[in-house]
């Protein structure tokens, strides 16, 4: 039997599990028959509630900001300027008392 490559990593190493797709080298599965696309990128807040550009969030808790003596404070509240994939930080905010940070999505719950 001949299997697509796996969609992630192009491997030809790919075998069956029941109705899925297996990659023994990345790890990913998928269902052939299945024709929507994975590529959409998500982001949850602490609450697993999906964030998208433009949506009110709250800090819920302390955060330190690398090269700066302060920090911003739990309940700070902004508005997502853009979402950034591939970062550890993915969401681009500008707090007012702070300026222009990027912040981690586990730190935050939608407002």
């Amino acid at each position: 039997m001949s299997f697509p490559p796996c969609p992630k990593c192009a491997s030809e190493y790919v075998y069956e599990d029941q109705a899925n797709l297996l990659c023994p080298e990345c790890g990913h599965e998928w269902n052939p028959a299945d024709t929507s696309s994975e590529d959409t990128f998500v982001v949850r807040d602490s609450n697993g509630t999906v964030l998208e550009v433009g949506d009110a969030i709250t800090l819920i808790k302390d955060l330190k900001v690398k090269g700066s003596s302060q920090g911003l404070k739990i309940g700070s509240k902004t508005v997502i300027r853009r979402i950034v994939e591939g970062k550890d930080h993915e969401l681009d905010c500008k707090f007012a008392s702070f300026g222009e940070v990027m912040v981690t999505a586990k730190f935050v719950k939608k407002a």
